[in-house]
């Protein structure tokens, strides 16, 4: 059971309608709006499928994203890439860790701005997640 909803101001309905939180019992809820019947998810259940789903992203290209998080916190040397590497070699380990800490609401308004959006269904299936794409190579940023 989680206590904080990971991605609360970021999960809309198949309808586009801003999907609500909710505390009940010291659990997190996202709350769905079914026709006036407020359905109550898990927010976990929600939560561990778009971190799954940032996982098998990131699978197959760990050797870019450790490059590109390297490049990004300005350490280039063989302790940081080991480091790095050995954090996305046990990503599914650390889920109940970022599940528990959350993810501060700055770190959630940044990502609203720059359209990160999870879709979900009345079930709290996770439908799509709208994420920001960096452009081709040789294309200006906007």
């Amino acid at each position: 059971m989680s206590n904080k909803a990971l991605f609360e101001g970021l999960v809309i309905d198949e309808y586009d309608r801003p999907v609500d939180v909710a505390i009940v019992g010291g659990e997190a809820f996202y709350v769905v709006d079914d026709d006036g019947f407020q359905r109550h998810i898990e927010s976990e259940h929600v939560d561990r499928q778009v971190l799954e789903h940032f996982q098998e992203m990131i699978e197959g290209h760990e050797d870019m994203v450790t490059e590109g998080t390297m490049e990004m916190i300005g350490q280039d040397d063989i302790f940081t890439k080991a480091m790095i590497e050995n954090q996305l070699k046990n990503m599914a380990s650390q889920f109940d860790a970022i599940l528990d800490q959350g993810l501060p609401e700055e770190a959630r308004a940044y990502l609203g701005m720059l359209g990160f959006r999870v879709v979900i269904d009345m079930r709290g299936e996770v439908v799509r997640v709208d994420q920001p794409q960096a452009p081709e190579s040789g294309e200006p940023y906007d």
